[in-house]
């Protein structure tokens, strides 16, 4: 029978450990197509290779990334003309690879997905639409598919201007999806108003979706970690992770310590806790702490949702392996059959576990939750 996490915390090894070492033996090859998913799931391994340099865990990212680059840094399945945010996100550990082997097949590949984000198609304030197929809209799970990969490639190529434009599609997410009210953020945002889910003033989606502010948490300190201190605009990035981590803090389920699927309606019926977005929210909130953009008073409530997931969605079976229950598979919106962006769309989209989405993200806000108890970091 599966064991509770809560009753196996006194273990040896680290959750963050237990839960890599289980992706790797579940998933000896995570995908066999190039997917953000895929790339989620690499960079917590990455994570977990920077924090600990064991090569297992390194060699793991490099035979996964290896089906897809072939000898001149093409990308086996990955498609330009898609122009798909999502595309972008498996690159963030092209830059690792590089740094390690120094085969620069890896500088190729990253550049081929930086010549897409050259080339984009934007809205009329200049937003990057998140898929050629999704005309004049941004979603703000964009913002971590691309913001991180650009940050860093800027960072390593020495291209300062792409900070001026993350920078720039950071303040359009402020500016047209914020909740004037609660301070979160709507999932999307159609500049043209054409699409029947965009309101007909603001253009934005009609629900407040936990995941899709999730991405948008963990991208702003992944980004911070790139963007140089000296920048005009670096502030107006730690000023809206700020805004968004205490309207986050302010629906934080009272009773439970983690959040619901949509996160401003906890006590409408088929709402549910929901596993993907809390552990991004603990991730991003825990890791704003540690590099200094967020108070140290957002600690607890941190800890606190961790803890609560380790009580409420994970499980041991077994194998000894780790598994993350209570995951929304996948939303959109938007495309066939329509996704109308309600409330009802998103609690009827089937509740998985350990996919991706929600499994490395939990390993990232372990990894986070362990440098906090290790630093001792002081909590008011």
């Amino acid at each position: 029978m599966p064991m509770l996490g809560q009753k196996l915390a006194k273990e040896d090894q680290p959750w963050s450990i237990r839960s890599v070492e289980t992706l790797l033996e579940r998933h000896p090859s995570l995908s066999s197509r190039w997917r953000y998913e895929q790339g989620t799931a690499l960079l917590a391994v990455q994570r977990i290779y920077e924090r600990t340099r064991k090569m297992h865990y390194f060699e793991y990212i490099h035979r996964n990334i290896d089906n897809f680059i072939d000898v001149d840094g093409n990308i086996r399945t990955y498609t330009v003309e898609e122009y798909s945010l999502d595309q972008i996100s498996p690159g963030k550990v092209l830059f690792l690879l590089d740094a390690v082997t120094g085969d620069r097949r890896y500088q190729k590949a990253a550049a081929h997905l930086r010549h897409q984000l050259l080339n984009q198609p934007r809205n009329l304030e200049g937003g990057l639409w998140h898929k050629l197929i999704y005309p004049h809209q941004m979603w703000l799970d964009g913002l971590y598919m691309a913001g991180p990969f650009l940050a860093q490639f800027a960072f390593t190529f020495d291209e300062p201007g792409i900070f001026d434009d993350i920078a720039y599609q950071v303040e359009l997410f402020d500016r047209h999806n914020r909740h004037p009210e609660s301070g979160l953020l709507y999932h999307g945002w159609d500049c043209s108003r054409s699409q029947e889910w965009a309101d007909p003033v603001s253009g934005c989606s009609p629900t407040l979706w936990g995941r899709a502010i999730g991405w948008f948490m963990m991208a702003l300190p992944d980004i911070l970690d790139f963007f140089p201190p000296e920048h005009p605009q670096r502030d107006l990035i730690i000023q809206v992770f700020r805004r968004t981590t205490q309207a986050v803090l302010a629906v934080q389920n009272e009773t439970t310590g983690v959040w619901y699927q949509i996160l401003d309606q906890a006590g409408r019926p088929g709402n549910y806790l929901e596993a993907s977005a809390s552990c991004m929210f603990v991730y991003a909130i825990l890791k704003g702490v540690r590099m200094g953009h967020l108070d140290p008073s957002y600690l607890q409530p941190a800890q606190r949702a961790y803890k609560s997931i380790l009580e409420r969605f994970v499980e041991v079976d077994d194998r000894g392996w780790v598994n993350l229950h209570n995951i929304c598979s996948v939303a959109g919106l938007g495309g066939a059959p329509y996704r109308d962006g309600s409330f009802q769309y998103y609690i009827s989209e089937p509740i998985v576990s350990n996919d991706y989405k929600g499994f490395a993200p939990f390993i990232m806000a372990s990894v986070e939750i362990e440098h906090i108890q290790e630093n001792s970091i002081d909590q008011p």
